[in-house]
C-alpha cells in the first residue's frame, strides 16, 4: 500500500549552486549529499517542516539517454522548464522578501480564485509557484 511522497526530482544546471539556493534563499535544510559510482552525486533538501519529502537535485544525465539529458538542459537555460509549488501564509511579503535578497520573479503577487499566486525561477532556469492558498470551488473559476 502506498502511503504518501517521499522523493521527486528536480533537475539543475549546478547542484552546489542549486543547493545553496535553496537553502541559504529559500530556507530549505540539506538532506543528503554524496559522491557514488561514476561520479554519480546525489544530493537531496526538504522543507524544515517536512522531511518526509526530499527533493533531489538532479544533473541532467545517466541514467537518462543523451537526447533527453540534452533536452532538459535546454528546458533549463529557456527557463520553460517546470518545477513545483510552495506554499506561503503571506505571498506579497515573501515576493519581497525573496526579491530582495534577489530572486527572479516572472509574475508578481496577482489574485487567483485559489489564492495568491507569484512565479519565480531558482537559479537553474525553474519555474516555481509561490502560492498563498484560500477555499476554492470550480464555480470560482470563469466558464
Amino acid at each position: 500500500m502506498i502511503t504518501g511522497v517521499s522523493l521527486v526530482t528536480l533537475y539543475v544546471t549546478d547542484q552546489d549552486e542549486a543547493k545553496k539556493f535553496y537553502v541559504d534563499t529559500l530556507g530549505f535544510v540539506e538532506g543528503t549529499d554524496v559522491t557514488m559510482g561514476d561520479g554519480f552525486r546525489w544530493v537531496t533538501i526538504m522543507h524544515p517542516d517536512h522531511s518526509e519529502l526530499e527533493v533531489t537535485l538532479m544533473k541532467p544525465g545517466p541514467p537518462l539517454d543523451a537526447d533527453m539529458a540534452e533536452a532538459i538542459r535546454r528546458a533549463l537555460a529557456s527557463g520553460t522548464m517546470g518545477g513545483f509549488g510552495l506554499t506561503t501564509t503571506d505571498c506579497r511579503k515573501t515576493y519581497d522578501e525573496l526579491r530582495a535578497k534577489g530572486v527572479e520573479f516572472t509574475q508578481p503577487p496577482a489574485e487567483r480564485p485559489y489564492g495568491v499566486e507569484a512565479v519565480m525561477r531558482d537559479n537553474s532556469g525553474n519555474w516555481l509557484v509561490l502560492v498563498e492558498k484560500r477555499e476554492f470551488t470550480g464555480e470560482d473559476f470563469p466558464h
